[in-house]
């Protein structure tokens, strides 16, 4: 598939949120999505990407746990982006 970035990649990940905000916190797709527009904020350099990232953790490690990869992939999201904010302590648990 096609990589996007900048101004589509963060209307893509709004978009793909929009799209599954209705379902139940268990649906994979809505997690899959909330992910998907917190990387798509953190890449943007958005500052709004880290409570995303942590709502993604939140809900990964809830109702996601029997997907490891799935926590793995949002702990690590989460971990860049309080590394980048200058967080060194708080990612360095995460990591």
């Amino acid at each position: 598939g096609q990589n996007f970035h900048g101004a589509v990649e963060l209307a893509l990940g709004w978009a793909a949120w929009k799209t599954y905000l209705g379902r139940p916190p268990t649906d994979q797709l809505l997690r899959l999505s909330l992910g998907i527009l917190g990387d798509s904020l953190f890449k943007a350099g958005r500052e709004e990407a880290l409570p995303v990232l942590e709502a993604n953790l939140a809900l990964n490690r809830r109702y996601g746990s029997h997907d490891r990869n799935a926590v793995f992939t949002a702990q690590s999201n989460l971990a860049g982006c309080l590394d980048e904010l200058g967080r060194h302590d708080e990612a360095l648990v995460l990591k």
